[in-house]
């Protein structure tokens, strides 16, 4: 299926009754949930909340509920698994901090929001996540890391305060900075609420800080039904030291780490900063945990839909000499939980599903329609099974820039197989390209570790092709102008 026909085959599915309109439950889904009102309580009427957790790098491999890490120790998080649904294969579109969040939050492509790299303001035109909430009866809050404004790296301008014509909507409870980890340390910092009075905070770390700070939103008597946007920095590194740093002393439970089989054959800094990234998961675990229970106290979580996800992955500098910003499995694939009311429990979907999806995904559990703007899909279908996993087109457009070696490109991730092409030369000062080269193409099926690149190699011409195809679907989808896309001449190692 081609993907500018998306909305027309939404459009048919449901007529077809095959999916709902946003805000309408399917019809499965409605004989569940009456047979669940009749065992327990009746579901209130009152809008759900929403707490958008967000936490900063994480692998997908790093939460013990998604079963490939003997190690990590997520027990909350494999609690809030449990009581909804887990998507295995969640892929950001753009594995880049601001990029990422701007896909995430508009439901568009990060070129077509403005954020397509770093230090740049997002469009004010689109429509978002907390515009179309707060017109909608809700009030939109932000506690952390925004990294959605202009910055200048140079003039250290643009790294705390933001003007509220600069928080995509965001105009309710504020406390946040916009290059966070720019301002802070893992031990004292600075954030700014909506005014720009400052919020400081030493000899505690960063994580629960602002877990703090959440704890204290949720304890205020809330009016209104709300978005709560939690936007961690943990277990991203700290920029100006260059490393993670974990909180004092756990990271001596971790000297002799479970490593991920992509790490092993390659160079990079995760001998040295493992032991750290765990213990920053374990202290996002937490977090999570405090969170969940601040709300249980509070009487509102059965009426909270809490949602954990981060905006890209970490391969510690073993592909291209950076953390992320390749479309590797390991920069690509995040973790993502949806739990809470409409959401089935202790349910894993597997399809490949971007975070461009995820906007669309909360306003239809709210029961609020999806502006027509907006190029994600809803997932709910999904959650509930039914005809809606069959109905989802198993694919997802990864743009990339920024590199630092092959500076950008553009990426298709099906279900068995990524195929990746670049400007060899560079061309980071653009958002897209009018020519790339091959650049990568792996079996995800057979290596999943992603060490051979096959790229080039004779006996996969056929297959180059076929993805080339889908890839260019995908990428006049985006709003991009049609690239040429052209064989590489070497084998890449």
């Amino acid at each position: 299926m081609k993907p500018n026909g998306r909305r027309e085959f939404l459009k048919k599915a449901a007529a077809a009754g095959m999916m709902a309109p946003a805000g309408a439950m399917l019809p499965g889904v409605a004989a569940a949930a009456s047979a669940e009102a009749k065992e327990n309580k009746p579901r209130r009427a009152k809008k759900p909340n929403i707490v958008l957790y967000l936490a900063d790098e994480v692998r997908a491999d790093f939460i013990a509920a998604a079963g490939s890490n003997p190690m990590v120790r997520t027990p909350n998080l494999d609690k809030l698994a449990k009581r909804g649904t887990m998507f295995t294969h969640a892929v950001t579109n753009q594995p880049l901090c601001s990029p990422s969040r701007a896909c995430m939050l508009t439901g568009r492509y990060a070129t077509e929001t403005g954020v397509w790299k770093l230090e740049v303001d997002m469009r004010r035109d689109l429509p978002t996540l907390a515009t179309v909430l707060r017109a909608n009866g809700y009030t939109a809050n932000l506690i952390g890391k925004w990294h959605l404004a202009k910055a200048d790296l140079k003039t250290e301008t643009g790294y705390g305060w933001v003007p509220p014509e600069l928080r995509g909507g965001f105009l309710d409870v504020w406390e946040g900075a916009n290059v966070y980890e720019r301002v802070t340390h893992p031990y004292n910092g600075t954030i700014w609420d909506s005014a720009g009075k400052e919020i400081h905070y030493n000899d505690e770390y960063r994580v629960d800080f602002l877990t703090d700070r959440v704890v204290r939103f949720l304890e205020m008597k809330q009016e209104k039904p709300f978005l709560l946007f939690v936007s961690q920095l943990e277990p991203h590194f700290q920029n100006d030291l260059n490393t993670v740093i974990g909180p004092k002393g756990e990271a001596a439970k971790y000297q002799n780490p479970y490593v991920p089989a992509d790490l092993t054959p390659f160079p990079g800094v995760w001998q040295q900063e493992l032991p750290d990234y765990y213990a920053a998961i374990e202290s996002i675990d937490k977090s999570v945990g405090r969170i969940m229970e601040t709300l249980e106290k509070q009487g509102m979580l059965d009426d909270t839909i809490f949602i954990f996800t981060s905006d890209h992955g970490c391969h510690f500098k073993t592909r291209e000499n950076n953390y992320k910003r390749t479309p590797h499995d390991s920069s690509i694939r995040i973790p993502l939980i949806f739990a809470g009311p409409s959401v089935s429990a202790n349910r894993r979907v597997d399809k490949i599903a971007g975070n461009i999806n995820m906007t669309p995904t909360m306003l239809e559990l709210c029961g609020v329609p999806v502006p027509k703007e907006m190029k994600g899909r809803s997932m709910v279908a999904m959650m509930h099974g039914l005809d809606g996993e069959n109905a989802w087109e198993n694919r997802e457009l990864i743009q990339f820039s920024q590199t630092g070696g092959t500076g950008m490109g553009r990426a298709v991730r099906t279900a068995d197989w990524t195929y990746g092409v670049a400007r060899p030369d560079g061309g980071s000062t653009m958002p897209h390209s009018d020519w790339y080269m091959d650049y990568v193409l792996f079996n995800n099926a057979n290596d999943p570790a992603q060490v051979i690149n096959l790229a080039s190699r004779t006996g996969y011409h056929e297959k180059t092709s076929a993805l080339r195809k889908q890839l260019l679907e995908l990428i006049a989808y985006s709003g991009d102008p049609a690239p040429k896309i052209v064989a590489s001449p070497f084998l890449y190692p």
